[in-house]
């Protein structure tokens, strides 16, 4: 888990540094849900491609569901909006952190490649949802914006239960 934990440790150290020094934007914020989406999305790929278990796989197409689906509605919304989402460190860190993540695990293969990735998953929805709660809903101005990402705190608090059974049968 400590190996796969870097996407969740940029993401936690990244956004509470945001918050402290200047409070992103809607456009930044638009940014770093879509990144941190994405990132989930590429994760449950990779694991459909290289896990062979049933709860794994089965949790992997929720993963790559749902976040497609959250994705999709916050492209829709920023396009509405006529807003451009803005590129910023702490969306640049947690893709940095996840390349790293996915080329580790795709060293690993069968049951510790499972086990990896539901630790990270748990790890990386507990910093999402956390960052969610603390930082990017109490600073996102525009009330649709802030809807759409209660709304997806709700869900992937969800998958984080979800990551935790799934991980916790595995063992």
């Amino acid at each position: 888990m400590i190996r796969f934990a870097a996407v969740a440790a940029a993401l936690a150290l990244m956004l509470p540094g945001m918050a402290l020094a200047q409070a992103p934007t809607d456009p930044q914020i638009a940014h770093i849900a879509y990144t941190a989406g994405q990132i989930d999305i590429d994760a449950g790929k990779q694991a459909l491609a290289k896990s062979q278990n049933k709860d794994v796989r089965a949790f992997a197409e929720v993963m790559v569901r749902d976040h497609t689906a959250v994705n999709e509605k916050a492209l829709a919304l920023v396009k509405k909006l006529n807003v451009t989402p803005a590129d910023n460190p702490a969306s640049k860190a947690l893709s940095d952190a996840a390349r790293k993540a996915r080329d580790d695990q795709a060293k690993l293969s069968g049951a510790a490649f499972d086990r990896a990735y539901l630790e990270h998953e748990v790890a990386y929805h507990k910093t999402v949802n956390g960052a969610l709660k603390d930082t990017l809903i109490p600073n996102a101005k525009n009330a649709e914006l802030k809807a759409l990402l209660e709304t997806g705190l709700k869900l992937f608090q969800e998958h984080q239960t979800h990551a935790e059974h799934t991980l916790k049968a595995l063992r």
